[in-house]
């Protein structure tokens, strides 16, 4: 199974750009379809972005749209969201995870319970 770790994240300035990464180790990485979420602080957590196990395709929230990319790495297991032009509401701790089928292909999810295990996390904070 995956096992996700993130990094990357920080304190940053409005307009300003991150790149978090998430660690995936275990067997068959490409057959899993990877999805970046966040959770504020009060609210529930929510999908930002997911990719493919292969990386062709990738499917993003309308709140970070045109603004975050995600990518992946299968040689090194790894995982990437570019968020540029970062908001105060980006605020949040970002999480990663794989889905839970592994049946590779082009499937994409965005649900929330098609996701997992989750790692620990990784915090953004952007202040004005």
């Amino acid at each position: 199974q995956v096992q996700p770790v993130e990094s990357g994240g920080g304190l940053v300035q409005p307009g300003d750009s991150l790149r978090l990464s998430c660690a995936a180790s275990g067997r068959a990485f490409s057959n899993y379809a990877m999805g970046w979420f966040r959770q504020a602080p009060g609210k529930a957590r929510e999908f930002v972005a997911s990719i493919t196990g292969s990386g062709g395709r990738t499917t993003y929230a309308d709140s970070v749209s045109g603004r975050f990319t995600i990518s992946r790495d299968n040689a090194q297991g790894l995982v990437y969201l570019q968020a540029n032009l970062l908001q105060p509401e980006d605020t949040a701790i970002y999480y990663c995870a794989p889905d839970r089928y592994g049946y590779g292909g082009n499937n994409i999810y965005t649900r929330e319970s098609s996701f997992g295990p989750w790692g620990q996390g990784t915090q953004v904070t952007v202040f004005s």
